[in-house]
């Protein structure tokens, strides 16, 4: 994690839909992959769709909230990273 940067933190989570409402620091765009991690939760994610407002989008900026379907479960306040660089 210490290559990681922070890209957001969840700030809801959907479970009957496995969708989570992430607070974003960073801009995000549909085909990026991130890490998912919380004190329960450690998984990669590609991003294959986003909303706002319940509407779709495919790029979102830093300082909005998204919803994102996310293909394990997460919980309120686990963080969204850029994975480190592999090697």
């Amino acid at each position: 994690m210490a290559d990681e940067q922070r890209i957001g933190k969840i700030v809801h989570f959907f479970d009957k839909i496995s969708v989570a409402v992430v607070a974003l620091e960073s801009g995000l765009k549909v085909g990026d992959k991130v890490h998912v991690l919380g004190t329960q939760t450690d998984f990669l994610q590609e991003i294959g769709s986003m909303q706002v407002e319940h509407e779709p989008v495919t790029t979102v900026a830093a300082g909005k909230e998204v919803a994102i379907k996310l293909d394990q479960p997460a919980r309120k306040g686990d963080a969204l990273l850029w994975p480190a660089a592999e090697s």
